[in-house]
């Protein structure tokens, strides 16, 4: 093999080892300035998109030991769209773009140590944010406390409307 394509496969392995998520998609008969356009989304969430070689992507697998890459039966125009951080944004950033360009479409992907498949990739990108879903499970968390205290509070004012009650009705009769 050419010292060129080893580097190569190098620099896709490194890329595939250290990305936190790896999306295959299809971009066949997509325009060179849709395609930078399509880049230039991805970058606003620090992701990168390649357009690789079938063989490579899957040698590089290999080679770095990702058992799902290396095994995927990839066929036509392939682009690695990879990153760090959150992959709820990029893939929904990858579905807002095929529905504008049906040239784009995600194929597979590779997503905390697992295969994904489109239909995988299409319900990440229908999540709501990272932050959302922090924001959803801290307040199912602090419901309980919460309607505890709102109990407690209504007991408390329901014992001081009984006793200004009473107080009323003494100070009457007096």
């Amino acid at each position: 093999m050419r010292v060129e394509k080893v580097q190569l496969l190098n620099e896709i392995g490194n890329t595939l080892e250290k990305s936190d998520y790896i999306f295959l998609i299809t971009y066949k008969g997509l325009k060179v300035s849709d395609f930078s356009e399509l880049r230039g989304s991805l970058g606003k969430f620090n992701a990168e998109c390649h357009v690789l070689k079938n063989r490579m992507i899957r040698k590089a697998a290999e080679k770095k030991g990702i058992k799902g890459l290396s095994e995927l039966k990839l066929t036509g125009d392939t682009a690695l769209v990879s990153g760090k951080g959150d992959a709820g944004p990029v893939a929904k950033a990858l579905m807002v773009y095929s529905k504008a360009h049906e040239q784009v479409s995600p194929k597979a992907g590779y997503l905390e140590g697992a295969m994904v498949s489109k239909g995988d990739i299409t319900a990440i990108a229908s999540l709501p944010s990272r932050d959302a879903l922090r924001s959803q499970l801290l307040g199912v968390l602090l419901a309980p406390s919460r309607n505890l205290v709102t109990i407690l509070n209504v007991k408390a004012s329901e014992i001081v409307n009984v006793l200004n009650a009473y107080k009323d009705k003494k100070e009457k009769s007096n």
